[in-house]
């Protein structure tokens, strides 16, 4: 018996009749004063459709599909239907205005299907921004400097239809791919949003969006991160992923309520930015030598330390890579994992997995190295000095500002100082320069100021390099190769104290900063002022990008001291006035 397929034709009839359909709501919703909507054209506001449940959006025939303030966009196909006005009145208890709009049954159950958006997604769907490598590709290729960015955001704010959104979201990860930036900033303030970059370091302005455009680019980011839509009075941190075709680049995403509204901030993790080798965070050979001596102890801590964004992670990286061999087992503890290592295990911490439980978990797994992301409080401490104690090799961070200011912070967590000789074997502190646009960085005569500080700081360096007479000196200037920044990349100075026993000794005695630095003069490791002047003098980077991220001496030329006697006063002399001193 022949049998027919007529699954088209039913297709088809049953398109018709959505169309017939739809052409028939269109026509009666003036004539019972609404206004009408078709949501299969429409990019719904997820933080809408959140408002009310699944359930009681089907109960009542009615799905959300726009929110401003408090007004509520509700699109329902029978206005008089009881349950939809028990909704609505429901809505308006909890003080929201619902603004009523007619539409056809295929668009409420087009509607409906954005609760699987928000509700049933699982965590990969949530984590995982689908992008269209071309284009991402594309928009890379096609922004050299951050006026292009500016320029294709205008072109894109003439588009109005539902890709707005997404190719919008598209430029600003594009952007930051193709200049190098390591964190985007999202910023609502009165006068707009603020759209910023941060790459080598430095923050820079590069566009303002419109509110319309925001509020539905943080409800996107919120979902793609996995965050709660409706938490708009609360931190919330997490993380997505976007394919760009010629590699996965992650999305660490966190968010903070504001005066104005929320702000975003989310960092690139790029692995083809990430340079994790001894040779790429290029040290000065002097605290090179004393590293990879360190590295190969079997057991022992080795610190480092520096404020956030001063590259401790990458650094903890080159050194884990360095150590890293087919007869050694490395386990890493971190929040979050930021770049996955090639046969390194690494942990990420969590609600029931803090770093002090899982390093205790990690002891029990047999390890030779231990990454401990930051030591934040005594517990971790000890258990790291522990570990330390008995056959691993420990590498951690601490937040201080200086490599020496790393032990009095070990007291001051609670750890016996007495026990630092047998674990500690150095304490590293490093910061981040810029280093100066090879194409347009422009030499001049130093200044007296300049000079003096020079000459100051190489009298002490223990490994000094000749200074050239007359010295002259690098500032930045922009060009088109550097995007106008008069920067190129950045570079790390680093310092550094190996646990010897005069610095022992100098701990256990008086564990003061300037004791302890007396005590390590010694080693002749530079210090970070000593090793950022060395790459001033070569040409590196400028004084005043020096100066941005650490302290340097007292300018020593303009320092002069007014040594004329004052003047007596025809109140009283000197000895009047300290005689009320107390």
């Amino acid at each position: 018996m022949v049998k027919f397929d007529d699954s088209y034709s039913n297709s088809r009839i049953a398109e018709l009749h959505a169309q017939e359909e739809e052409r028939v709501v269109q026509t009666m919703a003036p004539q019972y004063g609404f206004e009408y909507i078709n949501l299969r054209g429409y990019t719904m506001n997820p933080e809408a459709v959140a408002v009310i449940s699944e359930k009681k959006a089907r109960a009542a025939e009615v799905v959300a599909f726009e929110i401003n303030k408090h007004n509520l966009s509700i699109a329902t196909r029978n206005p008089g239907n009881p349950k939809t006005q028990a909704l609505l009145a429901e809505l308006q208890s909890q003080s929201y205005t619902p603004i009523v709009y007619i539409c056809s049954s295929a668009s409420l159950d087009h509607g409906w299907k954005r609760y699987d958006d928000i509700t049933n997604s699982s965590a990969e769907k949530k984590g995982v921004f689908e992008i269209n490598a071309e284009d991402i590709q594309r928009l890379t290729a096609s922004i050299k400097k951050t006026e292009d960015v500016v320029k294709i955001l205008k072109d894109i704010s003439t588009i109005n239809n539902n890709r707005r959104i997404s190719e919008t979201l598209e430029l600003i990860f594009a952007g930051g791919l193709a200049l190098r930036a390591s964190d985007i900033h999202i910023e609502p303030e009165q006068t707009g949003i603020r759209l910023r970059y941060r790459f080598d370091g430095v923050l820079h302005d590069i566009a303002d969006l419109d509110s319309y455009i925001y509020s539905r680019l943080i409800s996107r980011l919120k979902l793609l991160s996995g965050m709660i839509l409706n938490a708009k009075a609360e931190a919330q941190d997490g993380r997505f992923t976007f394919d760009t075709g010629e590699r996965e680049v992650e999305v660490r995403s966190s968010i903070i309520p504001g005066a104005v509204a929320e702000s975003i901030v989310m960092r690139l993790l790029d692995p083809s930015v990430a340079s994790f080798s001894m040779e790429k965070i290029k040290l000065n050979k002097y605290i090179e030598a004393v590293i990879r001596q360190q590295i190969k102890k079997p057991n022992g801590l080795i610190i480092t330390t520096g404020p956030t964004g001063s590259g401790k992670t990458t650094a903890l990286y080159a050194f884990l890579k360095e150590a890293h061999n087919d007869g050694v087992k490395i386990i890493t503890i971190e929040n979050p994992v930021e770049y996955k290592l090639e046969g390194i295990v690494q942990t990420q911490t969590g609600e029931d997995y803090t770093f002090a439980s899982g390093l205790r978990a990690i002891l029990r797994q047999d390890p030779d190295i231990i990454m401990v992301g930051e030591i934040r409080d005594r517990e971790v401490a000890e258990t790291a000095i522990h570990a330390a104690q008995t056959g691993h090799l420990v590498f951690t961070t601490l937040h201080t500002n200086s490599a020496v200011a790393g032990f009095p912070r070990l007291i001051d967590l609670g750890v016996d100082p007495r026990i630092f000789g047998s674990s500690v074997n150095i304490i590293l502190g490093q910061r981040l320069v810029r280093l100066l646009c090879p194409d347009c960085k422009q030499s001049y005569p130093a200044t007296a100021d300049e000079k003096a500080i020079v000459e100051q700081v190489m009298s002490t360096h223990p490994h000094p390099i000749p200074v050239p007479q007359p010295l002259n000196v690098f500032k930045s200037v922009g060009c088109e190769k550097c995007g106008h920044t008069g920067f190129k990349g950045r570079v790390g100075i680093f310092e550094g104290i190996i646990m010897d026993d005069a610095v022992e000794e100098a701990i256990l005695r008086d564990p003061r900063e300037h004791i302890i630095v007396e005590a390590a003069r010694p080693q002749k490791i530079p210090t970070m002022v000593e090793d950022g002047i060395e790459k001033i003098v070569l040409g590196q980077t400028s004084m005043k990008e020096l100066e941005r991220v650490i302290e340097l001496p007292r300018k020593v030329a303009s320092a002069t001291l007014d040594t004329k006697e004052p003047a007596a006063d025809a109140t009283g002399s000197d000895d009047d006035f300290l005689a009320h001193v107390v």
